[in-house]
């Protein structure tokens, strides 16, 4: 019962934050992208903080010195909401890969829209590698990390999807280093749960991947060998 009220309370603020930066995403929409990203970006800090501090949640990262100095392509592990919203204090300036239908959430949706993704459409495949394609290189010019989930939708502790192309094919067009990451959220933030478990979710950041003179089907075997290899230990642990 005590599970259920500190979650009910977390959502609770979390609606209230959005009733909040929804409105005032559309107010500084004329500001320049990194001022944009600065101010809308503290409703994902108070995010985090608020499940710290409801939910007793909080979370560890390893492998920061792997990080590269310059924009990345980052590859992950999606296990639920919660990377989509820590990822933004644990990566520099970020843009998402998304489906475009996340757009027509109310709030949420609208907000999300002002913060530059590559939003596309999954049903129309080829036109989406074109668009992943000139649309990352545009980002990655201008400085900015780009974050895809490669399995394309959240998974379940234990479980894998099939690994989508397009980071990878990004990655060897553009010549961008590649950053793997693998987490265990969904043992706290169950992609279908309502309740938020105690607890230190692990982030784990893998050795950087170059691509220069790596096909995208040789980039992608290695993202997902080192993901999945890597996602196992949380299952022995």
């Amino acid at each position: 019962m005590i599970l259920f009220l500190r979650s009910l309370l977390f959502y609770v603020g979390v609606i209230l934050a959005i009733l909040v930066f929804a409105p005032l995403s559309l107010m500084i929409l004329p500001l320049p992208y990194p001022q944009r990203y600065r101010v809308m970006t503290k409703w994902g800090l108070f995010v985090i903080w608020w499940l710290r501090k409801t939910c007793n949640l909080n979370y560890q990262v390893y492998g920061l010195e792997n990080l590269p100095t310059t924009a990345a392509i980052v590859l992950s592990k999606h296990q639920s909401a919660w990377e989509t919203i820590a990822f933004q204090q644990i990566f520099p300036t970020q843009v998402w890969l998304l489906k475009r239908e996340l757009f027509w959430i109310p709030l949420f949706g609208w907000a999300l829209a002002t913060l530059n993704p590559i939003a596309i459409n999954r049903r129309r495949i080829h036109q989406s590698m074109q668009y992943i394609i000139e649309q990352g290189k545009q980002r990655l010019a201008q400085g900015l990390w780009i974050i895809i989930f490669p399995e394309g939708t959240r998974v379940a502790p234990g479980q894998q999807q099939r690994y989508g192309i397009g980071g990878a094919l990004l990655a060897a067009q553009s010549g961008y280093p590649v950053v793997l990451v693998a987490h265990n959220s969904g043992q706290f933030w169950p992609s279908r749960g309502f309740i938020k478990r105690p607890g230190t979710i692990q982030v784990i950041i893998g050795p950087r991947l170059e691509s220069t003179g790596k096909s995208a089907k040789e980039i992608n075997l290695l993202a997902e060998n080192w993901i999945e290899e890597t996602m196992q230990r949380f299952v022995d642990n």
